[in-house]
């Protein structure tokens, strides 16, 4: 059978797409003076420029005043080029641990800015997108910005391999952590695995003792462990009245208590996310719009 010039070229022209397909897709150049916060995308390893991060002011962040400075002074160093951890911020839901790292991040870009120094990048990776952390950090390691890399609500299952790849970013590798970059995680998990299943790895492993440390471990590549607790019922209401007050709410004392009491009861819970919820509530009953809200705590 006799193929004519046009034949061939359109086989070669499908040829040439199915090998542009198979091609590993190039890191985009980052511009990072677009924005102080990105979004990395792992599928075509792109930085997205987010313009306003969403995030609670510091002051509204109450009941976690030691883990706060704890987290302000690492970051603070961090931005000045000094030595600093990694952080692992674990414990109740909806305390505050992830809005502590964007307020941290915005107070101390407020306080490099006052220095007359570059801000510090955030640079947010999700939790399915782990495995391409390196790719991640060799888009960051020649720029000039410093980078705070920001997990939040990140936990393994027994079967997740891509542990791995975070342990030698923080650590192990080869070329490890970059010096203008640190890592920040959240997560419910102290140790980022359920106990069920580290149980699980130590009574089928061939070497009990080495399967359960090798997972373990990777906690301890974060230097720095912030734990949040429950709050008390004292430390609830201080929540509830430090929103109030920033918005304007016109609630008197008695009610905003015996409202925001009960409102904790029917949900079972005291934490910084309830309250907010509970604010929302009764601002919307009084007709009072929350200009620019603060997101809410996680």
């Amino acid at each position: 059978m006799t193929h004519t010039p046009d034949d061939l070229g359109a086989v070669l022209s499908r040829i040439a797409d199915a090998l542009e397909r198979l091609a590993p897709t190039r890191a985009a150049t980052a511009d990072f003076d677009a924005a102080d916060a990105f979004v990395w995308h792992a599928e075509d390893k792109r930085l997205e420029p987010v313009p306003r991060v969403n995030k609670v002011d510091m002051e509204l962040l109450k009941g976690i005043d030691r883990t706060r400075d704890q987290l302000m002074d690492n970051t603070l160093r961090f931005a000045r080029g000094l030595p600093a951890n990694n952080a692992l911020l674990w414990g109740a839901r909806g305390m505050g641990k992830s809005s502590l790292v964007k307020a941290s991040h915005a107070a101390v870009n407020a306080d490099m800015g006052r220095e007359g120094k570059r801000p510090i990048k955030l640079v947010e990776i999700h939790r399915e997108d782990i495995e391409t952390l390196p790719a991640l950090m060799s888009l960051m390691r020649a720029s000039q910005y410093r980078f705070v890399v920001f997990c939040d609500d990140l936990s393994f299952d027994a079967d997740d391999t891509s542990y791995k790849s975070l342990k030698a970013v923080l650590e192990g590798g080869i070329e490890g952590r970059p010096e203008n970059v640190i890592f920040y995680a959240t997560s419910n998990r102290r140790h980022l695995l359920p106990r069920d299943m580290m149980e699980n790895e130590r009574s089928t492993a061939i070497n009990p003792g080495e399967a359960v440390e090798e997972k373990v471990s990777l906690s301890d590549r974060f230097g720095l462990w912030l734990g949040f607790h429950k709050c008390s019922q004292d430390e609830y209401l201080a929540m509830v009245e430090g929103y109030v007050a920033h918005f304007g709410v016109p609630v008197d004392a008695e009610t905003l208590r015996r409202e925001a009491l009960e409102w904790s009861t029917t949900r079972g819970a005291r934490s910084g996310r309830t309250a907010w919820q509970y604010v929302q509530d009764v601002a919307g009953r009084l007709g009072v719009s929350l200009s620019e809200p603060p997101a809410a705590p996680r």
